[in-house]
């Protein structure tokens, strides 16, 4: 399992654009094969912030996704809203660790 976070700064006056991109593709990344989960986070310092978390079942449907249309017309809009270079980092699952049975 892979595991990618993209962290980006928005400029203030163009999160509701951003949140309508995001809401027009979000069922369309969450049913792209090999997508596991996907998130939307807000940074509770900065509200200028969002990051998507999201769970591949490999780097390959990664890399997949990220050569389809629907990633590059997605991120061509999403990108000219930002007020900062987006960081992204993935990173393989190694364990998940569950509370203990009660």
């Amino acid at each position: 399992m892979l595991v990618r976070i993209v962290r980006m700064t928005f400029q203030e006056d163009k999160l509701a654009d951003f949140h309508a991109i995001f809401d027009r593709s979000k069922s369309h990344i969450r049913a792209f094969p090999g997508n596991a989960h996907l998130e939307l986070l807000r940074d509770p310092d900065n509200p200028a912030i969002r990051m998507t978390y999201s769970l591949w079942n490999s780097a390959d449907d990664l890399d997949a996704y990220r050569r389809s249309d629907l990633f590059r017309t997605t991120w061509a809009a999403t990108k000219l809203l930002f007020a900062d270079k987006a960081v992204a980092f993935s990173g393989e699952k190694l364990e998940e660790v569950l509370p203990p049975d009660r």
